[in-house]
């Protein structure tokens, strides 16, 4: 008779979310926990989860630690412990282990030390299936070298699986082809097994490809009494280690299930097993016949299902039959097999630390943030699951085990995905995106899944892009608090002002909103280009362009204002001022700059401003042939770019050409008309038509250009006076001319550098000009357009009076006026009007963006002579249209000549060899076209060096872009898939574009911040609100920052939703201390890097040693995984960085080749 022994201190001899089980259930029945960590576990949570915790092991000994059984065993005895659980893995079938606890006077919480001599050794446990009249698998006995193996495997017929002897759980596992791949595949699995269980024997078996992995839980006591749990379909697998179980089977044949549950108890019985194990076996899904694998005399992972199903505790079975209860007694309660009944279905999903793109490599680092699933139906058994938890690569990658059960599979398999789908893991990439798949999938939610069901199903990889947007936009703040904006110099001395942004007034809002009059789009819409064009010519208003979407902050700030701004406002001129012909409010530098600076899609301005403003037209300046770069592109990318444009909501293209080209113009006039589009052209003012003594660009010039463009099919002529030269008396002659010449309306556009350019818009209507440009009064003036509500009030009570609603001009100039205040940093050097302009004629959008550069280059102090050296090159050039790109090439070579000290004189008659800008050599090579007059000859020889000029239109001998071969090139470059918008994008700028990307990929879309905090972070205390996407909107505070630490970085403090979160920062203002590891270069094969975080456990290859394609070069260890990392090209060994033992990143260089 075997007494009943009341335990008082039970220790779990395992790690981890096994060991918080066992506490639970212990501490349920009144009993003391003592928990054994390693020095790599002292931070784990089951520490903390117990009564009482003791330090195993020393520092470096991770897992040794776990598997010293005499230092457990002492330490038990020391704190008088009177029964261990040894958990899974690590000792739990070591029969040694069990005899030591016995022998201590200690109870072992597991089957007898026999049964786990019998069952873990797996080829005794064989041979005990044939006893029991059980079908197996043909296999060998334990298999030592490799002539034996190949001998073994001959015999049996490939493919043949390598299994570990002792334990299980997939490790020391290896499924074999073929020879060739034999002996690898047996030293792999034979390291890790002894790895992991401490014994490396292994044994061969036939290897079944359709194959069910189905297993009974069987629960015995020592009282001789025996009974099943039904059974556990565990085929959803990967590497052999089970992924997904289900509990019951769903889909198997009923014979088939009652077959295995037979066999199950047969093997129990045969085996002696006294507590919970578990028989394993592999269905052939053709034959449906099914054979014997192993037993595992121990507690499994995937327990958790059968216990939702049955509603029986598993571990206090295991306990209570320890203490010597019989399965009848009161505590557990099973007289019968049938007693044991079954409700429902249970699916449990093993979320682990691993990266499905990156196969499955596992990851660590520290949960920045951790926000699990909860509800009806949902368990979750989780080890150290937490926010700020670090993960390292020591252990298993399991982080929590969740479990769904409900009353039909179908509902077990939504309510895990809902539950798989409210997680919210940051810091570590997970699984969690591939189990999504995998519980979509039909097999799956049929019951159809094998154990190669992973592997032969590629689209589970199809995984949706991870946005953690709040980590990266928190990445984003965190370098700009620590290191600044790198287009704003940090002013140590003074705390900056960080504003807010301005809020809309309540006139404002209370228009938005309501409905939509109609506008010139609307008239657009139903007249087409042409018949609009001839209603425009009859209209008695003068009607007025609002710039101050692009041009006027362009001019003023450099093309800084960020969409955010210009959204908050455009509902408001939708609703109430629908009298503006047109908002210009893209092209031109917007499109570089929005990407270059403001980290924004150009595109995505556009479709937002028109969705926002659907009746009112919207305009933007296209550079011909440059179409919105400084270059000549290929004429179907013109084409392209303008037919995308069109349909993506520019009504108005505004075409010019630098050099008042015609081919050039000829080709976006085309381009214009073949979209439907409003065409615009424009001849670009330069000169003085007054000065009789500047004969190059006079008035017929300008009239014989406007005839051109009407012949070539524009709907509207634009006068281009980009530097503000075109004097009062100068717009009402020129206007008068052209209003005599082209039966074409006219729209006019100036800047105000010199300050009197409202004169030149209303001695302009006079001579009925039918549209002119201005800006809203807050940013007018100077280097942008006139001030539009000036310009409303002095037509006011005239024949042309434009008829815009005076308040809701005053209501949107209170607002920009706001707006403005946030981009103080961007504020040009000019605070004044200026006649400067009339001398060195730099065009007003020009002005800001060249003092920005000249900033940059550390010439802000010598603008004044940037300025001069302007007009001297402009007459060395040989005095030609300034307009974007032109303008810019004068600039360039403005600010190369005063940055090297060069004069005018230097360039035409010095010998000295110069390093001309690009920009100007590909000017003088006529990319850009050919000045009126031609170029100076003597100069251009100078320029070009030898270099063959380019004769006739620059793009016409430009071949045609391929776009298929650039989106590849760009996914290639960028891996993210991308349409015709982004394809345009990158071949109008394939250095900005990409970089864009790659900012978009580190830090998310960081145009959902507040202005203010976007430019300049936030100071300690500040909190904002950022809204992601409708509806969801982040709480973002930050605390502080850390002190730096050795290697450069800070850790930078935040609360996140009112949940504490850090990001890590280098601080580029320290030199680091402790030199980072190189990288790779990725792509160069020459250049070995380690391909995941681990440990070098062996490194194969010396320095100078010759290599060959294919030759093993190192393995890497990770996570009780090993990977042996092998040479792409021949090379010789000329670098490596970390010998075996050392710890890697992810990319590290380890193995540098030179080649042969």
């Amino acid at each position: 008779m075997i007494g009943v022994r009341r335990f008082k201190k039970l220790l779990v001899a395992n790690r981890s979310e096994i060991a918080i089980r066992v506490f639970r259930t212990a501490s349920e029945l009144n009993i003391k926990t003592v928990a054994i960590y390693s020095h790599e576990d002292r931070f784990a949570l089951h520490r903390f989860k117990a009564d009482e915790a003791y330090k195993i092991g020393k520092a470096g000994e991770p897992i040794r630690s776990y598997l010293a059984i005499d230092a457990i065993v002492a330490l038990a005895v020391l704190h008088d412990v009177d029964a261990i659980h040894p958990g899974y893995g690590f000792l739990s079938e070591n029969a040694d282990f069990a005899k030591a606890v016995i022998k201590a006077g200690i109870a072992f919480i597991g089957p007898r030390p026999e049964v786990l001599m019998n069952l873990g050794d797996k080829v005794q446990a064989r041979l005990l299936a044939q006893r029991a009249k059980v079908p197996i698998l043909l296999g060998s006995d334990a298999v030592s070298d490799v002539g034996e193996a190949k001998i073994i495997a001959n015999k049996l017929g490939y493919p043949v699986i390598i299994k570990a002897s002792m334990g299980g759980g997939g490790r020391g596992m290896r499924v074999v082809e073929s020879e060739a791949k034999l002996q690898d595949a047996l030293e792999q699995a034979q390291r890790e097994a002894g790895a992991a269980f401490g014994v490396s024997d292994v044994f061969i078996e036939k290897f079944i490809r359709k194959a069910k992995h189905i297993e009974v839980q069987l629960l015995g006591d020592k009282h001789g009494n025996l009974f099943h749990l039904f059974e556990r379909d565990c085929s959803v697998q990967r590497r052999h280690q089970k992924v997904v179980e289900i509990a019951p089977a769903f889909n198997l044949n009923a014979d088939t299930r009652k077959g295995i549950l037979d066999a199950a108890i047969a093997i129990g019985r045969e085996a002696g097993v006294d507590n919970a194990s578990t028989v394993e076996f592999l269905v052939d899904a053709e034959t449906n016949k099914f054979y014997f694998i192993e037993v595992n005399p121990r507690i499994q992972v995937e327990h958790t299902v059968t216990e939702q199903v049955s509603g029986v505790d598993l571990i206090k079975s295991q306990i209570m039959v320890a203490q010597g209860l019989t399965l009848g007694s009161p505590e557990i309660g099973f007289k019968k097999q049938e007693d044991i009944t079954l409700r429902g279905y249970a699916i449990q999903c093993r979320v682990t630390t691993e990266d499905p793109l990156n196969n499955f490599l596992p990851d660590y680092g520290k949960l920045s943030n951790y926000r699990s699933a909860s509800g009806m139906g949902i368990r979750l058994d989780a080890g150290s699951a937490f926010t700020g938890a670090v993960i390292n690569p020591f252990y298993d990658s399991l982080l929590v085990k969740v479990t769904a059960n409900a009353l039909t599979y179908e509902d077990a398999a939504r309510r895990m995905l809902r539950s798989l789908n409210e997680f919210r893991i940051r810091g570590v990439k997970t699984n969690i995106p591939f189990l999504i798949n995998l519980v979509n999938h039909q097999d799956f939610l049929n019951g159809l899944c094998t154990t190669r069901f992973i592997d032969e199903t590629p689209t589970l990889l199809d995984l949706p892009f991870r946005q953690d947007r709040a980590t990266r936009l928190l990445r984003y703040l965190g370098e700009i608090i620590v290191n600044g904006h790198p287009d704003i110099k940090r002013n140590n001395s003074v705390k900056e002002s960080v504003q807010q942004e301005p809020e809309l007034g309540p006139k404002v809002l209370a228009s938005i909103g309501k409905n939509i009059p109609k506008g010139t789009r609307d008239i657009f819409k139903e007249l087409g280009a042409e018949k609009f064009s001839q209603w425009l010519r009859k209209e008695k208003k003068l009607w007025i362009t609002d710039t101050t979407f692009r041009d006027a902050h362009q001019s003023l700030l450099a093309t800084r204002m960020r969409t955010r701004d210009m959204l908050r406002i455009a509902p408001f001129y939708a609703a109430r001022l629908n009298g503006l012909f047109s908002l210009e409010m893209w092209g031109g530098a917007t499109f570089d700059t929005s990407m270059r600076f403001l980290k924004e899609s150009p595109w995505d301005r556009l479709a937002e401003m028109r969705e926002r403003v659907p009746n009112i037209l919207f305009q933007m300046l296209l550079r011909s042939a440059n179409a919105v770069g400084y270059t000549s592109y290929p004429d179907n990318v013109v084409q392209r770019f303008v037919k995308e444009a069109g349909m993506a909501g520019v009504d108005v293209f505004r075409v010019f050409d630098a050099l008042n080209g015609i081919p050039n113009l000829q080709l976006a006039i085309d381009a214009v008309r073949d979209s439907g589009m409003i065409c615009e052209a424009a001849i670009c003012y330069t000169g003085d038509i007054l000065d009789s003594k500047r004969s190059k660009y006079n008035l017929p010039y300008y009239v014989d250009l406007a005839k051109q463009l009407e012949k070539l099919g524009a709907n509207i002529i634009a006068i281009k006076d980009m530097a503000g030269l075109l004097k009062p008396w100068a717009a009402q002659k020129l206007v008068h001319a052209l209003r005599q010449e082209v039966s074409l309306p006219i729209h006019f556009h100036t800047h105000d550098c010199a300050g009197g350019q409202v004169a030149s818009l209303l001695f302009a209507a006079s001579e009925s000009v039918d549209v002119v440009d201005a800006a809203m009064a807050p940013f007018s003036g100077m280097t942008s357009q006139p001030s539009l509500n000036v310009l409303v009030e002095s037509l006011k009570f005239q024949d042309r009076d434009p008829d815009l609603d005076r308040e809701a001009l005053h209501e949107v100039s209170l607002y920009w006026e706001a707006v403005r205040a946030m981009y103080s940093p961007f504020e040009t050097g000019q605070l004044a009007p200026t006649a400067d302009v009339y001398i060195n004629e730099m065009p007003g959008g020009q002005y800001t963006n060249l003092f920005q550069q000249a900033k940059a280059v550390g010439l802000g102090d010598r603008w004044r002579e940037v300025c001069e050296m302007y007009t001297q090159v402009n007459l060395m050039f040989g005095d030609i249209v300034k307009v974007t790109p032109t303008s810019k090439v004068v600039g360039d070579m403005a600010l190369f000549m005063v940055g090297n000290g060069i004069t005018r004189h230097d360039i035409e008659n010095g010998t000295r060899e110069l390093s001309f800008p690009e920009s100007v050599v590909e000017f003088f090579e006529g990319r850009l076209g050919e000045p009126l007059g031609g170029f100076p000859k003597a100069l251009q020889t100078k320029v070009l060096k030898g270099r063959k000029p380019i004769s006739g239109r620059p793009g016409a001998s430009l071949p045609a872009a391929d776009f298929e071969a650039s989106r590849l090139q760009l996914e290639k470059n960028t891996g993210i898939s991308h349409g015709i918008l982004e394809v345009l994008s990158y071949i109008l700028y394939p250095k900005v574009f990409p970089e864009f990307v790659e900012h978009q990929k580190r830090y998310s879309d960081t145009s959902v911040l507040p202005t203010p905090v976007f430019f300049h972070g936030m100071h300690p205390g500040d909190e904002t609100s950022i809204e992601i996407e409708q509806g969801k909107t982040l709480i973002l505070k930050y605390l502080t920052v850390g002190e730096p630490h050795a290697d450069g970085t800070r850790t930078v403090f935040f609360e996140l939703n009112g949940q504490p979160r850090e990001v890590v920062t280098l601080d580029k203002s320290l030199t680091a201390k402790t030199a980072a590891r190189p990288k790779a270069t990725p792509g160069n094969p020459l250049e070995i890097a380690a391909p995941m975080p681990g440990v070098i456990s062996k490194m194969l290859v010396a320095t100078g040693e010759e290599v060959s394609p294919g030759q093993k070069l190192f393995v890497l260890e990770a996570m009780k995984m090993e990977t042996t990392v092998c040479a792409e090209k021949p090379g010789i060994a000329s670098l490596i960085t970390v010998s075996a033992g050392g710890q890697v990143e992810g990319g590290d260089l380890v193995v540098k080749l030179e080649p042969i």
